[in-house]
């Protein structure tokens, strides 16, 4: 049986969540579908001692502030996920948990939007799932010969995990930092290897700086002015206070990549070797767009060529947080409040036409 929207939404994470709000308040009829059997999106998944990097305050979605967590000036990812349910609930937002999109295809004046529980039609159409579910691991020599574990940022928990074992983390942002100093606060055995000598920011930038900095440099790109630099002028990794504790406390200290994974270990170019039980890979994510593959749309570097949140090959399709390409900091909470009101805004006026 095929059911009908206005809007189907597509993910029922942050971003989801905000073009949700925004169409509510537009009087726009429409559905978020969601793989996921429970809210709170990706952060449902991340590792224990994860924390935000800005206070709850600025770390909100639009018509709804984030509460503080007691005790903390960053939230933890557990307390997120109370917010995302809490504000699922207290906006009556319609989503349809466990949901899995296989496809989204044109149908005549529609879209419509195959799943597991049957197809919807739709005038228009939001992805918002994130880059949770698609993890990036390079290719590196030597992958099948390592007999330890290989893991991504995903699949890491906590250091108990690894007790007793010698770890490798690879890579110099923050995920790489955070869970490098998690690893070696803890008294873990852990090497950590970056492409580049880590930067650090200041430790009085956190998230708000980086969210002003990101729509800077978005308003100066949109009006012709001077490239601004951006975040990634400031430097790569937030100081958050376990990666200072550790970095002030010479834990941090990073070895360039190595050139090969062996049976027991990796191999750097001079030769020298190093042993690891297991090699965690916080080499970041891809947009994940598979459900999009029917429509043809995939440019450069695998995204999708948009307008502001417009898909230009097909313009009833909107996407929403999966970077700067899709909005100034779409991809945190704080940031993707504005590219969803925008969303929501010309979807309505694309509806009422």
């Amino acid at each position: 049986m095929t059911q009908v929207a206005d809007v189907v939404v597509i993910g029922g994470g942050q971003s989801g969540l905000a073009a949700g709000y925004h169409l509510r308040r537009l009087g726009v009829d429409f559905v978020i579908l969601d793989a996921r059997a429970t809210p709170g999106g990706a952060w449902q998944h991340t590792w224990d001692s994860l924390r935000l990097f800005s206070p709850a305050a600025y770390s909100s979605l639009p018509g709804r502030l984030m509460p503080p967590q007691p005790g903390e000036t960053y939230p933890d990812a557990q307390h997120v996920v109370d917010y995302l349910a809490d504000y699922e609930k207290r906006y009556e937002l319609p989503v349809q948990h466990g949901v899995s999109v296989s496809g989204v295809h044109r149908d005549g004046p529609f879209l419509r939007v195959g799943t597991d529980c049957g197809d919807w039609t739709a005038r228009a159409v939001v992805s918002a799932t994130g880059r949770w579910s698609r993890p990036f691991l390079p290719a590196v020599p030597g992958r099948d010969l390592f007999a330890g574990r290989l893991l991504h940022t995903v699949e890491y928990r906590r250091p108990q995990d690894f007790a007793g074992q010698s770890v490798i983390v690879v890579g110099g942002g923050n995920s790489g930092a955070q869970i490098a100093a998690d690893l070696t606060l803890d008294g873990i055995d852990m090497t950590w290897v970056t492409q580049r000598p880590p930067r650090f920011l200041a430790d009085d930038i956190d998230g708000r700086v980086l969210f002003d900095v990101a729509t800077a440099r978005r308003r100066a790109l949109d009006e012709g002015r001077t490239e601004t630099g951006g975040v990634a002028s400031l430097g790569d990794i937030v100081a958050v206070p376990p990666v200072r504790a550790a970095r002030d406390a010479g834990l941090l200290t990073a070895r360039p990549m190595f050139e090969r994974l062996t049976a027991n270990g990796v191999e750097w170019a001079d030769g020298s070797r190093a042993e690891a039980d297991a090699v965690i890979w916080c080499t970041g994510f891809r947009p994940a767009l598979a459900h999009l593959a029917p429509l043809g749309l995939r440019g450069p570097r695998g995204h999708i060529p948009t307008h502001g949140t417009q898909a230009l090959a097909e313009t009833r399709l909107h996407l929403l947080g999966y970077g700067d390409w899709t909005g100034p900091a779409s991809a945190t909470l704080i940031g993707v409040g504005r590219p969803a009101r925008d969303a929501a805004r010309q979807i309505a006026a694309r509806l009422r036409a």
